[in-house]
């Protein structure tokens, strides 16, 4: 994945520089919480947006991600946790287990060393700020899967949506979709006013007119 994490690299040495992103990620973990919290034990296998997931693979992937930060900001190698959180069969369960990592979460992104960092992200070694992009948009994505799932995705903030595009925009260049490297689909056309998250979601491949059943 060297190519991301040039382009990544490169992301980081602009002048000006990038802004601080760790509000941003922040605020995409918050507008998780009320999604992940109206999920029931009746939405656990509703299909999502992602591929072979239903709600239930989605949240256990989501309490990984929560875990994989501060670890991976802390030093450590995503390849230590894992990309699903496991043993976690019941919405109660699921919805707790994202609460509890809140803030441990916000502790990690309070370090005043963290930016001038590089840390081990899963596309190879980079600025712990871009890293924490990168986090930022998966979040934002994951969670109009969320929302799409269990029917509707208005109450998403467009505004975090349209701060985060221009970086992923420039991270995931059309161009690059279908190289070994880049985990993600084609770009699925919108119109050029469709909403920010419409138009995140289908800059990662996602079709935002996406509807269970």
């Amino acid at each position: 994945m060297s190519g991301l994490v040039d382009i990544l690299d490169d992301m980081t040495q602009q002048t000006p520089p990038l802004t601080d992103p760790r509000p941003a990620l922040l605020a995409a973990a918050a507008q998780l919480t009320p999604y992940v919290e109206g999920v029931g034990e009746t939405d656990l296998d509703r299909p999502t947006p992602c591929d072979g997931w239903v709600v239930r693979d989605l949240l256990a992937h989501l309490l990984a991600v929560a875990d994989r930060v501060p670890h991976v900001l802390g030093g450590g190698h995503p390849s230590e946790v894992p990309s699903m959180v496991g043993g976690l069969d019941d919405a109660a369960g699921l919805v707790a287990g994202w609460t509890d990592r809140q803030p441990a979460l916000a502790a990690a992104l309070a370090d005043d060393d963290l930016l001038g960092r590089t840390v081990h992200h899963p596309a190879g070694d980079m600025p712990a700020a871009a890293a924490i992009g990168t986090y930022v948009s998966e979040l934002l994505v994951h969670a109009w899967d969320l929302a799409a799932a269990l029917g509707d995705t208005s109450g998403l903030d467009d505004r975090q949506a349209e701060a985060c595009l221009p970086a992923i925009v420039r991270a995931l260049p059309a161009e690059i979709r279908g190289e070994e490297w880049v985990p993600f689909g084609e770009v699925v056309p919108v119109a050029d006013d469709a909403r920010a998250t419409d138009r995140l979601v289908a800059w990662v491949g996602r079709d935002p007119g996406w509807r269970a059943g």
